[in-house]
């Protein structure tokens, strides 16, 4: 078993981490999904300040496209909260999942409290990958400048689409948006390794397409519920007839 990876201090595993942010795949996504988000603030009137508060205290870029769309669209701050928090849920498991990388004999909760926030689908999938291979006592600190790579890079690229946005044509920011997802699928599907694990992604792609075109409402929810619930009685299905 290879020796886990340690630092001198908390702000070398800090660093650390940014530079991990910084040189992976994600922060491609996340340059250009922010500058696709930047595009459609301008176009629904928010100034840029105003992006930038809001992807620090958002941090999930769907539910900052819901945010904008819906107030640019005139519906109420409630209404707006709802749709929000309904889309942050997603968030709670991977927060779950997460946590028992980063808690250990001496973790206070207030340390846990800035990761928990930091939590998003680029922050997850890295930290999962990486995190086992870090000594425990520095895997908040890496975490954390994890996550500041990747949110500095979101806020940065916001105002780069913000101010091009002028000149960006709509079906190249619809595409740009489009990033986030296809990076969740792919880094999903590449980390699947279990049978219940590939047999729920097969099963999320067949049923959601149908929901869809169904218009079953809450199409997403339904196909968590029910690809999760299927793939897991077939897992347990097998291990009882082995």
């Amino acid at each position: 078993m290879p020796v886990p990876r340690t630092f001198s201090s908390s702000s070398a595993a800090f660093f650390a981490g940014m530079k991990s942010a910084l040189t992976s795949v994600f922060v491609l996504v996340l340059m250009g999904t922010y500058i696709g988000i930047g595009a459609l603030a301008h176009d629904f009137g928010f100034a840029s300040w105003w992006l930038a508060l809001s992807t620090v205290l958002v941090w999930a870029a769907p539910a900052q496209v819901i945010l904008i769309s819906a107030l640019g669209a005139g519906a109420t701050l409630f209404e707006v909260a709802i749709a929000v928090t309904l889309s942050a849920i997603r968030l709670f498991p991977m927060v779950v999942a997460l946590l028992p990388l980063l808690r250990g004999p001496g973790t206070r909760l207030r340390d846990l409290l800035l990761p928990t926030h930091f939590t998003s689908v680029s922050m997850w999938v890295e930290s999962l990958r990486l995190l086992p291979g870090i000594a425990h006592e520095r895997r908040i600190a890496f975490c954390n400048g994890l996550s500041v790579g990747y949110m500095g890079t979101a806020v940065t690229f916001g105002f780069v689409g913000f101010f091009l946005a002028a000149g960006l044509p709509p079906l190249l920011a619809g595409t740009l948006l489009f990033l986030t997802p296809m990076s969740f699928l792919v880094s999903t599907a590449r980390n699947a390794r279990a049978m219940v694990d590939r047999l729920a992604l097969v099963l999320g792609l067949a049923i959601g397409p149908v929901l869809t075109y169904w218009q079953v409402d809450l199409d997403l929810m339904w196909t968590g519920i029910g690809g999760g619930t299927i793939a897991y009685a077939v897992h347990r299905l097998r291990e009882a007839l082995r």
